[in-house]
């Protein structure tokens, strides 16, 4: 078989890599590929229905697209983030006492999940609002909740963030934003989980105490950290950045091993080198501070948010400005941890899919094929996983490239329109959190955005769209 290159020149030689077909529609083509032993993925489609067509008409036809998507595409792909400070949040992100931030869209306390309530309980019982935790759940009903995201901010899981907590501070050195994560605290029962026992409450006010106060005098006597060198160099040593940061954490934790032994963190540096999700939080910052370079946008339809809170899925297009579109979160399919199994998992929850936003996680799972041992599935999976998404996102990171696929920059710069033409959705690697506050992690595996919430972003681009005459 012969195949010719994008510029329609021929390669001159025969293929030699297996030919994989992904099918959509009618299944006469899948079925007669499979009886010729050609792997075949099938996938569900069908065109979109006449007023969604009409929308994506309008879309296409705006005059603006073209540009603005070139325009957001060089904002994000150009971010250069940096840790540069841990500071409060109650210092950088200006929540007072009693206030409380958490992952995903905005959210009320009467349609929150067990696991995010049980981190809202923990943060109250952490700050000393409550003595104990009935007396924080009526505290919490009347509690001021925003999501971090309207903070310039981003939390793992419930994303539960509260004055005293200390964050990372990550700069962009090309447009000089600022975004902002929280420190991670590892595995087993924890408040990202919504864990808050006793062992969770210790351990924040250890993190608050010694942690970030060891971080921050570690980063000032440093330097500027480039945080975008560490990834890049992480996703040629195995990693995906979002539930694999094995080897961004040994990079980060090697970069930052002296002054931290010098500011007499001991206890620190052995805690972030312990904990192989470490630089996480840090990954979630840098996409953060690169998507937001991307915002504001008219007529952009790329999106530069992708949030859960375990009850809704929401994503932020560069063209429609802090609008969400939301639909239901679903629940990961993937591998449980000993008896658990999907009755026990919350619907899908976090922040850390700005990652597959920016190009990473999900989207970069060729180049950690050692995912598949914790999500589920086996490695040409992975290399699928990321292949299909070169067909809804606009560019390829010149960052982030994947070995496996001759270095090919990561797909970056999801596209609503395309989302929608090609009924493919993003896909996303996540740990699953019990549904039950308190019981921690479950499992993980992969998730997708509900379709709604691309055909919502579509319907608003076309009323606000500039058609050509």
């Amino acid at each position: 078989m012969r195949g010719r290159d994008d510029d329609g020149a021929g390669l001159g030689g025969l293929l030699t890599r297996e030919v994989r077909v992904v099918a959509a529609g009618a299944s006469v083509l899948t079925d007669a590929l499979a009886e010729q032993a050609v792997p075949v993925e099938s996938v569900e489609w069908r065109p979109p229905d006449g007023d969604l067509a009409a929308d994506l008409a309008v879309v296409t036809g705006d005059r603006r697209l073209p540009e603005a998507n070139a325009e957001a595409v060089r904002r994000m792909l150009g971010a250069r983030p940096h840790l540069v400070d841990v500071r409060p949040a109650g210092e950088v992100l200006g929540i007072e006492r009693g206030a409380f931030l958490h992952a995903g869209p905005p959210l009320a306390w009467d349609r929150a999940s067990g696991p995010m309530r049980g981190a809202l309980i923990g943060a109250a019982l952490f700050e000393g609002l409550a003595d104990t935790p009935e007396d924080a759940e009526r505290l919490l009903r009347a509690a001021p909740l925003e999501p971090c995201h309207h903070h310039r901010a981003v939390g793992p899981m419930a994303g539960v963030v509260s004055p005293s907590m200390w964050m990372f501070v990550v700069e962009d050195a090309e447009s000089g934003g600022t975004a902002y994560c929280s420190l991670n605290e590892g595995l087993g029962k924890v408040l990202r989980y919504g864990a808050y026992g006793p062992e969770v409450i210790e351990r924040l006010r250890w993190m608050a105490g010694d942690l970030g106060p060891r971080l921050r005098d570690a980063v000032r006597a440093h330097g500027p950290v480039d945080l975008r060198a560490i990834m890049a160099q992480a996703l040629h040593m195995g990693d995906e950045l979002h539930n694999r940061n094995r080897a961004a954490t040994s990079l980060f934790v090697r970069e930052l091993a002296g002054d931290l032994a010098e500011a007499g963190g001991a206890r620190a540096l052995r805690f972030a080198a312990g904990n192989d999700h470490f630089f996480l939080n840090l990954a979630m910052a840098a996409g953060k501070v690169s998507a937001d370079a991307a915002r504001g946008v008219p007529g952009s339809s790329m999106v530069v948010a992708m949030a859960r809170n375990g009850t809704d899925f929401g994503v932020q297009v560069s063209g429609t400005g802090d609008r969400w579109f939301t639909g239901p979160a679903g629940v990961p399919d993937g591998l449980y941890l000993g008896s658990y199994g999907p009755a026990d998992a919350n619907p899908d929850i976090g922040d850390s899919t700005i990652t597959e936003t920016t190009g990473v996680g999900g989207f970069a799972m060729a180049a950690a094929p050692a995912i598949v041992r914790f999500i589920g599935g086996e490695v040409p999976d992975a290399l699928a996983a990321t292949q299909r998404m070169y067909e809804i996102t606009l560019a390829e990171h010149p960052a982030f490239q994947v070995p496996i696929l001759d270095f090919r920059g990561t797909p970056a710069g999801i596209d609503v329109t395309k989302v929608v033409r090609t009924g493919l959705l993003p896909v996303v690697n996540t740990g699953i959190a019990g549904r039950v506050a308190g019981t921690g992690q479950v499992g993980a595996g992969l998730v997708s955005p509900p379709a709604e919430v691309f055909a919502q972003a579509v319907h608003a681009l076309a009323e606000q769209a500039t058609i050509t005459p």
